[in-house]
């Protein structure tokens, strides 16, 4: 099972970084470092794993392969604070 995204290949077992939001705090974003896995409701679709929930892999995520990449376009987006660093 493999994704395409943005020229990327996807593959059950990768590391991706993320944006997270807190969803006590919807202000607040966080790079977070997630899993591809074979999505357990569906065994022709992957799912990143996060936070012990499975979300459906999408070619509409934001997703990005290491964690530099995912802090650079979080200071593009959201300034150069640093609520974007990985916790």
């Amino acid at each position: 099972m493999e994704l395409y995204n943005e020229n990327r290949e996807y593959h059950a077992g990768d590391i991706v970084y993320i944006f997270y939001r807190n969803p006590h705090a919807q202000d607040v974003a966080n790079i977070q470092a997630a899993a591809v896995v074979n999505n357990p409701e569906n065994s022709n679709e992957l799912a990143l794993f996060l936070y012990e929930t499975y979300y459906p892999l999408s070619s509409e995520m934001a997703i990005y392969s290491t964690e530099e990449e995912a802090e650079q376009a979080y200071h593009y987006y959201y300034g150069n604070d640093s609520e974007g660093t990985l916790e």
